[in-house]
Formats: C-alpha cells, sequence, structure tokens
C-alpha cells in the first residue's frame, strides 16, 4: 500500500499507522498541515473494506480539517484519525487505551477527539492514556450540537444567495443521515418551518425524526431523487458523484457529511448544472469551532464563532458567482492562501 504517491496524498506531514495486538487496534493516523498549530481533528471507526479505503478516507478527511480550521479563524492545523473496526463493537476499553498511548507518542502534534463511529465516552478513555484529547466531557463535549448549528447556518446562507430568501419556512430538505449531527440539525429545519424528507440505515434514528418533527421517510437510495429544494448529505462522505447527479432535483447541496464530492470534477459538474455546493469543510465546522474553546469553554463565544460560518460561506458563494469558479476552488484558495501566510510568519 503506497503512501506517498496514492491519489489523496497531498504532502501530508505524517501518516502512522498503529496496531496493538492485545487491543486489535487497527488505526492510522493522519497529520496533514500544522503551520496553524498543533493538528486537531477527530477518530472515525468504520469498517472499512480495505487497508486502501481507509488510508484513502484519511488522508482525505485530514487534509479537509486542515483547511477547514484555517477558513473557521483557528489556530489549529489538520489532521484525523481512522479505528479499523466495526463501530458497534462493545469491546472499547482496551481499544480505545491502546490508541490514546499512540497518540501520546506524537508528543502534542496531533489532538483527537469524537467523530463518526466514536462517541465522547471514547475519547475519555482514551483520555485516561494522553493529554491530548479534544471535545472532553465536562468542557466542549459533544460537538454535534454546534456542528449542526453551524450547517443549518450554511443552508440559510445557500438559500439566501441563490434565492434572497432569510427564511427556509416552506421549503423541502432532504436530509441523508439523521443521527447526532443529523437530528440536531432537523430540530433546526423544523423550527424553521421546513418540510422534511430523511434516510438512514438505523430504523430508530428515522423513527425518532418523523415522531418529533413529522419527517418523511424514504430508502436510502430514493434520497437523491427527491423533488426537494436542499439536498444535506449528513453520513458518509462520497455521495454525490457520477451515479447520483444524474438523480438530484436540489438546487442547492448543503449538508454536514466530510468529502461530499467523490472527485474535484463532480463540484464543476454541480456549477455546470446550476446547483450550488456548500463545501463541506466550511459548513460542518461548527463541531471543531467549539472544541476550539475546550481550555477556557464559554458556551456562547463558540456560538458567537460558529454564527460566522453564515457570512463566510456568503462571501464564497459571492466571489465564486463573480469569478464563475466553483464554490470548492474558491474555498480551497481562501484557505490556501491563509495556511501560506501562517507559514510565512513562522519563518519569518
Amino acid at each position: 500500500m503506497a503512501v506517498f504517491n496514492h491519489v489523496s496524498f497531498d504532502e501530508h506531514e505524517q501518516v502512522v499507522f498503529c496496531h496493538d495486538k492485545e487491543s486489535g487496534l487497527r488505526a492510522i493516523i493522519a497529520i496533514h498541515n500544522t503551520n496553524l498549530g498543533p493538528a486537531v481533528g477527530g477518530c472515525r471507526m468504520w469498517n472499512y473494506a480495505s487497508d486502501d479505503e481507509a488510508l484513502t478516507d484519511v488522508l482525505r478527511l485530514s487534509r479537509g480539517m486542515t483547511y477547514k480550521n484555517a477558513l473557521a479563524g483557528l489556530n489549529m492545523g489538520g489532521g484525523k484519525s481512522v479505528i479499523i473496526a466495526d463501530p458497534k463493537t462493545t469491546e472499547r476499553e482496551a481499544l480505545f487505551r491502546a490508541f490514546g498511548r499512540f497518540i501520546h507518542t506524537l508528543g502534542g502534534k496531533y489532538y483527537s477527539a469524537e467523530d463518526v463511529g466514536t462517541t465522547t465516552a471514547d475519547i475519555m478513555i482514551a483520555h485516561q492514556e494522553t493529554p491530548y484529547m479534544a471535545g472532553l466531557e465536562g468542557k466542549s463535549g459533544d460537538p454535534s450540537p454546534f456542528t449542526a448549528i453551524g450547517t443549518f447556518l450554511g443552508i440559510k446562507a445557500a438559500v439566501k444567495h441563490q434565492r434572497g430568501l432569510d427564511s427556509l419556512k416552506g421549503l423541502k430538505i432532504a436530509v441523508q443521515g439523521v443521527g447526532h449531527v443529523g437530528y440536531y440539525l432537523c430540530q433546526h429545519l423544523h423550527q424553521e418551518g421546513a418540510e422534511l424528507i430523511v434516510t438512514d440505515i438505523h430504523q430508530a434514528s428515522l423513527d425518532k425524526v418523523a415522531s418529533e418533527f413529522g419527517a418523511s421517510v424514504v430508502a436510502p437510495n430514493d434520497i437523491y431523487s427527491q423533488d426537494v429544494d436542499v439536498y444535506a448529505p449528513c453520513a458518509l462522505g462520497a455521495t454525490i458523484n457520477d451515479h447520483t447527479i444524474p438523480q438530484l432535483k436540489a438546487r442547492i447541496v448543503a449538508g454536514c457529511a466530510n468529502n461530499q464530492l467523490a472527485e474535484v470534477r463532480h463540484g464543476e459538474k454541480l456549477k455546470e448544472l446550476g446547483i450550488l455546493y456548500a463545501p463541506d469543510y466550511v459548513i460542518n465546522a461548527g463541531g471543531i469551532i467549539n472544541v476550539s474553546f475546550e481550555k477556557d469553554y464559554d458556551v456562547h463565544k463558540s456560538t458567537t464563532k460558529v454564527e460566522q460560518i453564515y457570512q463566510t460561506l456568503l462571501s464564497i458563494f459571492e466571489r465564486a458567482e463573480a469569478e464563475n469558479r466553483t464554490t470548492g476552488s474558491v474555498a480551497d484558495e481562501m484557505a490556501k492562501a491563509i495556511i501560506a501566510q501562517a507559514k510565512m510568519v513562522t519563518v519569518s
């Protein structure tokens, strides 16, 4: 399994493969860039089909964290980690203790936190082995509600830019994935008066949003073709691809999932079709913004900074339209400029 010539390798500073025989831990830690500060990004636990699939995911996710933290105005670099295991496993104590020990060997160059398939309880287990964990219980805690706030405001920014509307009342929104973040997002959308169409692989999650928010439930493969105003991908990545794009009736793609575009060219395709795309690492930055306040946690300061996502996205949308470019390329360029400037300051 090659790394340096891997299609998703992007000048990453460090990639660490972790194995612990006693616990069965198999993990990969990817540190993309530390110009702005120590790399910070969550730990995803997933039953990957192959080691290469896990490597691809962690390389892409860590790069996204670098750009996410830069555009969010945080003094943090970008990193991510993945554990190759069934996220439903109950054998977690030894697994996350071993994970914490590997994190500790990096000496503070990378801080981990919860992500898909992991919880704050898992992070607290790892924290027993290392101080280099974030999103701790009793401090910033579960980042999901803040990711949801940012995503909700991002959807509002997209609707404002494309349709000139200040409210989502009466709009139809398809939410793919109603787990931790997706549930809170549905709550905000429902309170705003939006009509929800949802899907998920977990029936209990669907039953909850259907009962509480009056959401209509569709099969996973049917979510793309719904006649809605907004498609909000809130599960795993790469759901914008050659197969799904022709099915989309939504004129806006804005959700909290990472790596929503299977390939960069899919952003070009959305633009060609007149579909406005909210770059994923911009709209879903609420969670990491909340984590950034962990040392002297203040929920009001955190929320105020999360709310800046609205204006950041409006700026990206306006610039992309003015320059006839994709929103993704504009966001990437803005992030790279911030990172490059940070390196110049460090060198000088």
